[in-house]
């Protein structure tokens, strides 16, 4: 009898190995994702390995060995963030949806294997040349929804790579191709998944954003070399009758941290107000994490407060430990707000701001814990110049804070 049972826990065992074996389907993949207007979002991605795959954006890679691959299906966590990929395999093609669960998205999702182009370019006459930028207004003709926007891209031949900065922050790496006189660009991170499409004339771009498949907006751009955005330092500040920050929120153990804890003393503080799910944050959050690591005596501190939209405190807490674990962040990150990430809400927490405008936002506070200034949104890596610029800007303002006397 005991043979027996031996014998069919190992037939059981066996069948799972086969189960996970049988696909392996390393090689490259053309994914896509059905967004509004019947339009379709392709993006890059390569299996590695049954453990390992690789998302890119130009020159955003994104690697991720949350996989499992059974016999006819695949599962895909992106790092990071809560989103994942599910789908059945049918000899080189997946169907199946991205989710993202705590706000009830799902999306159309399929993949062919040995596709390397995002784009097909179907034009074989003259292109528009798109290099420079971009004076960009989205939601033009709806006042309250209108916001303004600097796009910087470059080209060769078709191909274009690029993207639009807001003054809450920028549209990530975005990688398309110019097909005659019309633009096409998109990018996937897990948590973004973008897509623009822009008619071209002489130096005007009308075109339509798409978000998934729950929102679009049209969007209209001119030619201007000289166009700058307002200043990030410019556009939160405290309201008039607050002379001071101030914040009280636990951390993921529950234990509640303000200004007036020890490590603070006597030190400048950033306050990064931020959530996991946020690929700008996330870029901030590794940027901060890299200087405040590098600290030998950590001279500066930094808390950050956590605005979720997880729908429970343990599903928010969750999503803390997964950002602080997979960007290794040593500094605090307390948990503001859950089951929303509305900055309207986000502002009843912090009444002495005019308006939380942005997620990220950096509160730099000297010595005395007095506001030296505030910096709104994060222009990441895909800006280029602009992302060079606020890293010498950043090393300025903390070499003015460190050495200021009390």
């Amino acid at each position: 009898m005991r043979l027996l049972f031996t014998f069919i826990i190992g037939l059981i065992l066996m069948s799972c190995q086969n189960e996970k074996q049988d696909y392996s389907p390393v090689g490259v993949y053309l994914g896509e994702l059905k967004v509004l207007d019947d339009e379709i979002l392709p993006f890059n991605f390569e299996v590695l390995s049954d453990s390992t795959v690789v998302f890119t954006n130009a020159e955003e890679k994104i690697s991720t060995s949350e996989v499992l691959f059974l016999k006819d299906s695949v599962t895909i966590k992106l790092p990071v963030f809560e989103a994942y990929i599910k789908a059945k395999i049918n000899a080189d093609k997946w169907e199946g949806e991205y989710v993202k669960e705590s706000l009830d998205r799902i999306v159309e999702f399929t993949a062919i294997q040995g596709v390397k182009d995002r784009f097909t370019v179907k034009s074989n006459g003259n292109r528009a040349d798109v290099s420079g930028v971009w004076e960009t207004t989205f939601s033009p003709d709806v006042e309250e929804d209108s916001y303004v926007a600097k796009g910087v891209f470059k080209q060769e031949g078709n191909k274009v790579t690029g993207t639009f900065m807001t003054e809450t922050g920028d549209y990530r790496f975005l990688e398309g191709v110019v097909d005659g006189q019309e633009l096409k660009l998109s990018t996937f991170d897990g948590a973004h998944a973008f897509f623009f499409k822009a008619k071209l004339t002489d130096s005007i771009m009308d075109g339509m954003f798409y978000s998934g498949n729950h929102y679009k907006e049209p969007f209209i751009a001119k030619r201007n070399e000289r166009f700058e955005l307002t200043d990030a330092n410019d556009l939160t500040y405290l309201k008039e009758g607050y002379e001071s920050f101030e914040f009280n929120f636990p951390d993921v153990n529950g234990k509640m941290l303000s200004l007036n804890d020890q490590r603070f003393e006597g030190k400048p503080v950033l306050v990064q107000i931020m959530g996991t799910w946020c690929p700008n944050c996330l870029d901030e959050s590794k940027f901060y994490s890299k200087f405040y690591n590098a600290q030998q005596n950590k001279d500066v501190e930094i808390v950050a407060l956590a605005f979720e939209y997880a729908k429970t405190e343990a599903s928010a807490v969750k999503a803390i430990n997964r950002l602080q674990n997979g960007v290794g962040m040593e500094y605090p990150v307390l948990l503001a707000q859950y089951g929303t990430s509305s900055k309207s809400k986000a502002n009843e927490k912090l009444p002495m701001l005019n308006h939380v405008l942005s997620y990220p936002t950096t509160i730099y506070l000297d010595k005395n814990h007095e506001v030296y200034k505030i910096h709104t949104g994060f222009n990441g890596p895909a800006t280029g110049e602009a992302f060079e610029a606020f890293k010498k800007e950043f090393s300025k303002t903390i070499t003015t804070l460190t050495q200021s006397v009390n």
